[in-house]
């Protein structure tokens, strides 16, 4: 994108992240969840089919028919928004966009050619120019990642689920598609939350927009530290039965409940991580195709450990205290096997300390018990 084209760039100075790579931002759960649905049984043969199948022609005519595109002579203040989303997260392409008629507050980015970024009227009446500027951001976000692909084949296969019941694959599978799809949609919704804040750059905007979504445009009724606690009681409330409940009613939806996009929102703002970005030390979209799988598993992987580890919800204690009780039993179990059998393998349970023996042999089943325990 050429310094011409911002020639309406607002005025208040944000950082600008030249070359920054999706994996900047992106969740460890994006990841790790879109790594786990192109490896679901079934799911290239679905992908593929729909690509060439999939009327996207159509739905940018439909758009173009039927909603309002925004530029510089339709909604000019979000058309300079997008502009400077784009401009900030160093997209060179600025995305087609548009207001549809709609009183339900939503924003998408689909198109698997290219995306397109449609907002609903309600939304646009809602949220205030900073929020707004989030919320654009948010779905420049999704597009800088590749979002908008997986978005279309979820957006029709749900809608649509009856009419590519003939793929051999059968019903079953592609439910089981469409419900992986969602687990990744969710999470990928926390990626797309951050790209919103590195584009607006306030945090504040960023939450009351969250705000607005979850209870309307009442802000004097609000508070935001009052709405964060909601999120912290929503983990811990109740007991496993309350766990399983809440499995259940996230597995319709395409987004996390809002209350808890607004606690990680604010959790990563005050990460070093999000801090090194602002200081313009960030992964850079040339490095892309040098980046190991296993580092981002590896991530992913400490990332849910982590997550197990502090969550207080019942149900991942529960799993946190199973996995820590195993690893007690294996470290136990270990150690009383060293002591038994690992040094030079006498059968009475007491080390050798013969002359061929290292200077720790004597401390060999203590140090293996010690290490038993401290395990958990």
């Amino acid at each position: 994108m050429t310094e011409n084209d911002q020639g309406n760039v607002p005025s208040r100075q944000r950082k600008r992240f030249p070359g920054i790579s999706s994996r900047a931002y992106e969740h460890p759960a994006d990841r790790s969840a879109l790594v786990a649905l192109r490896k679901l049984s079934g799911f290239d043969t679905v992908f593929k089919a729909l690509s060439a199948l999939l009327p996207e022609r159509s739905l940018r005519l439909l758009f173009l028919s039927d909603s309002v595109r925004v530029s510089d002579a339709q909604f000019s203040h979000l058309n300079d928004m997008l502009r400077d989303a784009c401009y900030v997260l160093d997209l060179e392409k600025v995305p087609p966009m548009y207001v549809a008629q709609d009183p339900k507050p939503n924003a998408m980015c689909i198109g698997l050619d290219e995306p397109i970024i449609v907002l609903t009227t309600g939304l646009v009446e809602l949220l205030d120019e900073e929020e707004m500027r989030a919320v654009i951001g948010h779905e420049v976000g999704h597009a800088l990642s590749g979002h908008s692909v997986y978005r279309t084949i979820l957006l029709f296969l749900t809608g649509l689920a009856l009419k590519v019941a003939w793929i051999p694959l059968g019903n079953v599978a592609i439910m089981a598609i469409v419900t992986a799809l969602r687990e990744w949609f969710r999470k990928s919704e926390l990626s797309a939350d951050r790209a919103g804040l590195l584009a607006g750059q306030d945090v504040q905007a960023s939450m009351r927009g969250l705000m607005k979504i979850a209870g309307g445009n009442h802000l004097h009724e609000m508070n935001v530290d009052a709405f964060l606690a909601q999120a912290d009681e929503y983990e811990k409330a109740g007991d496993l039965r309350d766990s399983v409940l809440k499995i259940l009613n996230v597995l319709p939806r395409t987004h996390p409940f809002t209350t808890v996009r607004a606690a990680e929102l604010k959790k990563w703002s005050e990460s070093r991580d999000f801090q090194r970005i602002m200081d313009g030390h960030y992964p850079k979209r040339s490095e892309d195709k040098d980046t190991s799988v296993t580092d981002s598993f590896r991530e992913s992987a400490g990332h849910y450990a982590e997550t197990v580890r502090t969550s207080k919800d019942p149900l991942m204690k529960l799993v946190g205290d199973i996995a820590g009780g195993a690893g007690d039993l294996a470290g136990d179990l270990g150690g009383r096997l060293r002591n038994r059998f690992g040094a030079g393998g006498q059968g009475a349970g007491k080390p050798d300390a013969g002359p061929d023996a290292g200077p720790d042999a004597g401390d060999g089943g203590k140090h293996g018990a010690g290490g038993g325990q401290s395990e958990g």
